[in-house]
């Protein structure tokens, strides 16, 4: 498939195309970058559809009827203003199509029901630089739906350089029920409905969630904070066999930054299997090169969690900050009918707590690494983390199974890797063109808040042996090079 070559070889570049090794600078794009096509057509608020040519000066009104009257291996271009309505989506192209908004962020896509639906036999599609929010409360469900109806073949759709945020009902994005081969680039999501996700990947394959921003902010968008909501992302399958896929399979959530914990204390950033069910719910699932940031007082469950699943690879992630939770690393549990989960790995991660209240929630009072109670999982791996918990070290606990001693390698030492100061939550301001933190673009927020933390005091410490195996590049597309860094940033370790 065209979408999967293209993002194989720009996947492959940036594990090799890039030689700087600076911290913070001479960094590649994180954005895909956008497809030439050989025809361009327009969208505007002032267009026609059935008078309209598509053209610059005689543009269709709906990016509906654009993609119904464009032919394969076309741009479509949507100039700015508010899309008011619902848009569905469900036609093929073979070599593919972009659908982007001319000025990024400029047009705004919002409805009081689904807003944008790519469904039954929607393939090849790009959807690049919108704005796409609910209009107000009383929405019905889910602002963005990626759904294959079981049946059907929706693949190589990939959401690119998007604001998508304020859902009044369910999730930001759900991508389900057989769906497969989706990216989700260089976006940000803040604020989804009570007791739902940013991203709901349930019953699919083969999906990179790569370079994002998740937070919430509820108050900015003059909303109460519930603390109902639920994960920022959950990986699932709760439809038994009802599609082409029995278990969500091969997902990477790559290099994105989670913070701002606004949500139910039952939740964290990541959910792996959630609903009891009597298969494992999700395998192959590998959660790399991440930042999560512990910068709210709300507590939440664990920014990493497991339920019924297995094969789960948690390597170079960076979890620091006054972090309030039940367990600072991991939990890991048995809900209904699920399997006990297996296989779950857990390597080359910092956890860094200065404040020495690792794991202490608002129902945990003193210090915990782990939820992992004895029967609820079998055959993990520790290897090569740096925990740091203030003066208090690594917290444990003769009542989990897992616990931070049970790596050999084991080191303990303050990173110095923390915020410089208070992360501003970059909302987007549509009338200023531009984000809270002065941002005027998704990428720019993602490198500030990078570019935002202290320097390791004792790089050299974060080196690995050179025959450990990592992720070929670290959170900003930089290729990792030997010996390499512990965590998701790869610093200058006397390479």
């Amino acid at each position: 498939m065209l979408f999967m070559r293209n993002f194989a070889i720009i996947l492959l570049c940036s594990m090799v195309c890039h030689t700087g090794k600076a911290y913070g600078t001479d960094t590649p794009p994180l954005c895909e970058p956008e497809p030439k096509h050989q025809q361009t057509y327009y969208v505007a608020l002032d267009g026609h559809d059935y008078k309209g040519k598509g053209t610059i000066n005689n543009p269709w009104r709906n990016i509906a009827f654009a993609v119904f009257k464009a032919q394969d291996d076309s741009l479509i271009v949507v100039r700015p203003g508010v899309y008011e309505g619902p848009v569905k989506i469900s036609k093929t192209f073979k070599k593919g199509i972009t659908i982007k908004s001319e000025v990024p962020y400029g047009a705004k896509l919002t409805a009081q029901k689904r807003v944008l639906a790519l469904v039954k036999a929607a393939a090849n599609i790009r959807i690049q630089g919108f704005e796409i929010s609910h209009k107000g409360p009383g929405a019905r469900p889910v602002v963005v739906h990626i759904d294959a109806w079981g049946t059907e073949n929706v693949h190589g759709i990939s959401l690119v350089n998007n604001i998508i945020h304020d859902s009044y009902n369910n999730d930001l994005l759900k991508i389900n029920y057989g769906a497969h081969n989706i990216l989700i680039n260089c976006n940000m999501f803040y604020n989804q409905g009570n007791s739902d996700e940013h991203i709901d990947i349930n019953s699919v394959a083969d999906v990179h969630v790569r370079h994002n921003v998740f937070f919430n902010d509820f108050p900015a968008s003059n909303r109460e904070i519930t603390k109902k909501s639920s994960s920022y992302i959950v990986i699932k399958d709760s439809n038994n066999e009802d599609d082409r896929f029995f278990g969500s399979t091969n997902i990477n959530i790559d290099g994105n930054i989670f913070f701002n914990w606004q949500g139910s204390h039952g939740h964290g950033f990541i959910l792996v299997g959630e609903d009891g069910k009597p298969y494992f719910e999700a395998e192959d699932i590998n959660i790399f090169n991440n930042l999560l940031i512990g910068n709210s007082k709300i507590s939440m469950r664990s920014p990493f969690a497991v339920k019924g699943a297995h094969k789960i690879n948690f390597d170079h992630n960076t979890v620091i900050g006054d972090l309030p939770s039940n367990a600072y690393a991991l939990r890991v549990s048995v809900e209904g009918n699920n399997k006990v989960p297996t296989d779950i790995n857990m390597r080359y991660n910092i956890y860094s707590d200065a404040t020495g209240t690792m794991g202490s929630g608002d129902y945990q009072m003193s210090n915990d690494f782990t939820d992992t109670e004895y029967g609820d999982v079998d055959d993990y791996l520790l290897s090569n983390n740096i925990v740091f918990n203030g003066e208090e070290g690594a917290p444990y606990s003769l009542l989990d199974v897992v616990n931070a001693s049970d790596d050999d390698d084991l080191r303990e030492f303050d990173t110095g890797i923390t915020l410089q100061q208070t992360l501003v939550s970059p909302i987007y301001l549509s009338k200023s063109k531009s984000f809270a933190d002065g941002s005027t673009s998704i990428e720019q927020v993602f490198k500030k808040i990078i570019n935002d933390l202290t320097p390791p005091k004792q790089p050299q410490k974060l080196a690995l042996d050179e025959s450990k195996a990592v992720p070929l590049h670290d959170i900003l597309g930089r290729p990792r090079t030997p010996p390499y860094s512990i965590g998701a940033i790869e610093y200058e370790t006397n390479k």
